[in-house]
């Protein structure tokens, strides 16, 4: 199983302190500290490992096959699609844009994939609120990381990571003027959160509220050719 490189720490760290519990249960059951603490330093080192096991299962970063078609835009989440609305979009797009919002749960696998090829044009960072990233609200008021990305003919996508209730982290290593690769990993979001794309108004949205879909993989739309 591959696990993605952002949670790498965490897991180790997660692990170290597990079996650090682990043999201090052992050593207080050894020299006979008492009941209470036996059992409690017994239970934190179960939970430690029950923690650490998800943890595992949180940061898996499985393999995708992107299917063939460059004007086809791919799913940058695994998750949920909330909603498919028409917006003004005034930071990248600049102008009338369809948004497609994606909700990702905790079960969620969480790297993040650049939905088309190109080039990008333009990244924002905008520190926020930390609300549930299933509420319209969050799109307005959470911290997000934007990247706004131009294919080969000139077309225009921005899509947005959200941090959500529980997420605190934001990854993106990626600056203006990197190439982005369609179906391939730039970024992940840790513990729950949200994904947006904009695209052209003339775009073929091909999923509805309601429908699961699959990073690098689920085809959210179709550009027009030309």
């Amino acid at each position: 199983m591959n696990i993605a490189r952002a949670g790498v720490p965490i897991i180790l760290g997660l692990l170290l302190l597990h079996l650090a519990l682990l043999v201090t249960a052992w050593l207080s059951f050894r020299w006979q500290w008492g009941g209470v603490v036996q059992y409690t330093f017994l239970v934190l080192a179960l939970t430690a490992g029950l923690v650490a096991a998800f943890s595992l299962y949180f940061f898996r970063d499985p393999q995708r096959q992107a299917p063939p078609g460059e004007a086809l835009v791919l799913s940058p989440a695994d998750g949920r699609v909330l909603a498919v609305e028409t917006i003004e979009e005034t930071d990248y797009i600049k102008g009338p844009a369809l948004k497609v919002s994606i909700f990702m749960s905790v079960f969620s696998v969480h790297v993040n994939r650049y939905p088309v090829s190109g080039s990008v044009q333009y990244r924002a960072y905008r520190p926020g609120k930390f609300l549930n990233a299933s509420f319209d609200k969050a799109s307005l008021d959470n911290e997000a990381m934007s990247l706004g990305l131009c294919t080969a003919d000139g077309t225009r996508i921005l899509v947005r990571q959200i941090a959500g209730l529980v997420a605190r982290r934001i990854v993106c290593p990626v600056a203006e003027g990197d190439s982005a690769v369609r179906g391939e990993r730039y970024g992940m979001i840790r513990f729950g959160s949200r994904l947006e794309v904009f695209l052209p108004t003339t775009a073929r949205v091909a999923v509805s509220p309601g429908q699961s879909v699959t990073a690098g993989e689920s085809v959210l739309a179709e550009l027009p050719c030309g």
